[in-house]
């Protein structure tokens, strides 16, 4: 399709474009461009594309500062100025919950966006693989020049959206602050030098896999090197080289996955160096970080986002406060000084574990921590033990909370909820449910995740007056 304006910014970060009355949905465009596109589904009243053309550039467009911006995937949204970005996620907030929930809505608070866009990532993921991603130009230089592919060594940087198997080297990423990139970069060398391998996902053959590399706003770094197969010797070489170059590493791990997945719920980090966590701060609430730990990825607007929460929560130090879906406790903890009494419950019984160290390292006494199914857990007998909630507080991941948990909620019936949502559409979806009961109060988006299409969402509910 050729010549298509671009109208406006849609779901997941695609563009959107009307031809004849159908809908268009364009990856790789921003409204005010002219582009043709090249259709990848094709329906009656709706298709869906990629940019092949750009004929003209909207006014809104800027320079992306990243080298790797179009091929890597990460940061969808770095041709648009931040308060552009700001604008059509505020946008995409409405849209959502005013489209999905059909419910009354009050009026949106301004997002808050963040101070610090770039290096805002606490938490970052590497792979590395055989396989480099080469964007066609470059493929059709290299064939001319006789170089191959095959022939070239393996890539450390993230996986190409699109292609399980293939990696975008990546020189530098400007989503966590350094020696990020130069930990990733002497990583890869060190495979190299020994003429080690590097990971094939096709054939699950190979040493260096993945690596994750945390930091905290307190100065520790936390680095966990995983490994397709044991050997000890040039594992110890590496790791040694690590902590010698890079003495900013307060605690440096290893990881031997043996399996066709890169899951590290059922493996065991080694501590090679340090402690074997990280020690984070919200306000003035400590965090230990584990391996394996769930935490918000930017702390500097989690921080933002656990205060939105709490004005929500309006707790005048007499309520009960269930924490749902609660991690290793952030949120309960962070509310904690303001309630009588906080109850966790999550799942993943590692979490609990971190939540019972956290509520301790803070001194927090009147909080409890429980592993389980809120479905199974909060019955008449817990409810007798701890106390019926007066303040729920959910943090769900992206799906949302399962039907049969916002029933639970609504027999429950807390006379304040809060929703803290990383997608605006599944919370539509349970916004409308729970509106059998309850009534949406304030909204209030944050951003999390500069020039990328995700945002998180915070929603106060109120129990309705009974008529």
């Amino acid at each position: 399709m050729e010549n298509l304006a671009v109208l406006d910014y849609a779901a997941e970060g695609k563009s959107l474009a009307r031809v004849d009355g159908k809908v268009v949905f364009i990856e790789g465009a921003v409204p005010g461009d002219v582009v043709d596109v090249q259709l990848s589904k094709n329906k009656a009243d709706w298709a869906e594309g990629h940019t092949v053309k750009i004929h003209s550039l909207s006014p809104d467009r800027v320079t992306p500062f990243c080298q790797h911006f179009g091929v890597c995937g990460g940061c969808q949204w770095q041709m648009l100025p931040y308060e552009k970005q700001l604008f059509y996620k505020q946008k995409q907030v409405n849209d959502n919950l005013s489209r999905i929930a059909k419910i009354p809505l009050p009026e949106m608070s301004p997002i808050i966006g963040a101070a610090q866009t770039r290096e805002y990532r606490n938490k970052i993921e590497y792979t590395f693989a055989t396989s480099r991603f080469i964007p066609a130009e470059a493929f059709r230089k290299m064939k001319a020049e006789g170089v191959f592919p095959q022939d070239q060594p393996g890539a450390g940087g993230f996986h190409v959206r699109g292609f399980f198997d293939k990696v975008v080297e990546i020189d530098t990423c400007h989503l966590q602050a350094e020696p990020t990139n130069l930990i990733r970069k002497a990583v890869a060398k060190f495979a190299v030098d020994n003429h080690l391998p590097f990971y094939n996902v096709r054939s699950h053959q190979g040493w260096l896999r993945n690596m994750f590399i945390r930091n905290s706003t307190t100065g520790e770094l936390m680095v966990n090197v995983i490994l397709g197969y044991e050997d000890e010797e040039n594992r110890t070489r590496l790791l040694n080289q690590l902590l010698q170059q890079f003495p900013e590493i307060t605690t440096l791990l290893y990881t031997i996955n043996t399996k066709k997945n890169d899951s590290l719920t059922d493996l065991e980090p080694q501590v090679y160096s340090g402690k074997g966590y990280i020690t984070e701060k919200l306000e003035d609430f400590s965090f230990v970080i584990s391996p394996k730990s769930f935490f918000q990825t930017n702390t500097k607007q989690a921080e933002k986002l656990y205060q939105v929460t709490r004005d929500f929560a309006e707790l005048d130090g007499s309520q009960v406060v269930y924490d749902l879906y609660c991690g290793t406790g952030s949120i309960g903890i962070f509310v904690s000084r303001l309630a009588r009494k906080v109850i966790g419950v999550e799942v993943i019984e590692d979490a609990i574990t971190d939540a019972k160290k956290n509520a301790a390292l803070n001194g927090i006494t009147h909080g409890s921590f429980f592993a389980g199914d809120v479905i199974d857990i909060c019955d008449d007998a817990f409810f007798a033990e701890h106390g019926r909630p007066d303040v729920v507080i959910t943090d769900p991941p992206r799906a949302g909370m399962h039907e049969k948990l916002v029933k639970k909620l609504l027999d429950i019936a807390a006379p304040t909820v809060v929703y803290v949502s990383c997608n605006p559409a599944t919370q539509a979806r349970d916004l409308a449910m729970l509106d059998e009961k309850y009534k949406v109060e304030k909204i209030q988006p944050v951003d999390m995740f500069p020039h990328t299409l995700h945002i998180e969402n915070v929603v106060q509910l109120k129990l309705k007056t009974p008529l």
